[in-house]
């Protein structure tokens, strides 16, 4: 099977989902439901850094490209998410092309990046498989940069234009939100903002994504060339089922 950069590239629509909950169980769960991908949520997730560890290794398991949402952009704190053995790092609050190109060398070693290099990690198989993991970095890493600023927006296209940035991530609350708009995606301003992002990314060969706050939102970006979709988080999973349980308990208790 295709790696899940290699799909991306090809235009292949890619489903995926987050993981919030910091809990292994839950991760497993997600990681074996079908997903293409699954995110690993450490800047609003209950988990941190240690039980992502340990997550990545229950995904391991799985079919489901992990991908981690950190929570901090540096250097250490990105050489520790992809030297664990993530695939891939989405990167909030993207303002300007200085940040998202600061944030993508990151993840790559010299002379394209300025990640430091160890080999007795577990991205490596601890040392085992070192030489394979350094040769095949640009095929495999996915740099996904989330548009969610009225300055990301304005500078999406210079954005678009760097080198290692592989998605174009919009972040429907927080850019609603940044329009004065908070919630409305049928609104003008939304709407130009997703098609923005999407002719942008088509000028300099870039995927687009987005989290579906509902999945009846799919053909709306999927018209625009979005392929990069997400939709649900274990906990939303979690909160609805149970919700679901106890209105059915109450509607049979009433209706006798």
């Amino acid at each position: 099977m295709k790696n899940l950069k290699e799909r991306i590239q090809s235009g292949e629509a890619v489903h995926g989902c987050w993981i919030n909950l910091g809990s292994l169980v839950s991760a497993e769960i997600i990681g074996r439901a079908g997903f293409d991908w699954v995110l690993i949520d450490l800047e609003h997730g209950a988990g941190n850094e240690v039980i992502m560890y340990n997550q990545l290794q229950v995904l391991e398991g799985t079919e489901a490209t992990p991908i981690v949402r950190i929570d901090n952009i540096t250097r250490p704190n990105v050489q520790h998410i992809l030297d664990a053995g993530a695939k891939g790092i989405m990167f909030p609050q993207i303002h300007t092309p200085e940040d998202a190109d600061q944030a993508v060398r990151m993840m790559y070693y010299p002379p394209k990046g300025i990640r430091g290099m160890a080999q007795m990690v577990r991205a490596t198989g601890f040392g085992k498989n070192a030489k394979d993991y350094f040769s095949s970095l640009e095929k495999t890493v996915v740099g996904v940069i989330q548009i969610e600023t009225l300055d990301a927006v304005k500078y999406i296209d210079a954005i678009a234009s760097q080198e290692g940035v592989d998605v174009l991530f919009v972040g429907p609350s927080d850019l609603t939100m940044a329009l004065g708009i908070f919630g409305q995606l049928d609104h003008p301003l939304y709407q130009q903002a997703i098609k923005d992002v999407a002719n942008a990314a088509k000028r300099h060969g870039k995927a687009t994504g987005a989290l579906l706050i509902d999945v009846n939102e799919y053909e709306m970006y999927f018209q625009l060339g979005y392929r990069f979709l997400a939709s649900g988080a274990d906990g939303s999973f979690v909160a609805k089922g149970a919700a679901d349980m106890v209105k059915k308990l109450n509607d049979f208790e009433k209706s006798r």
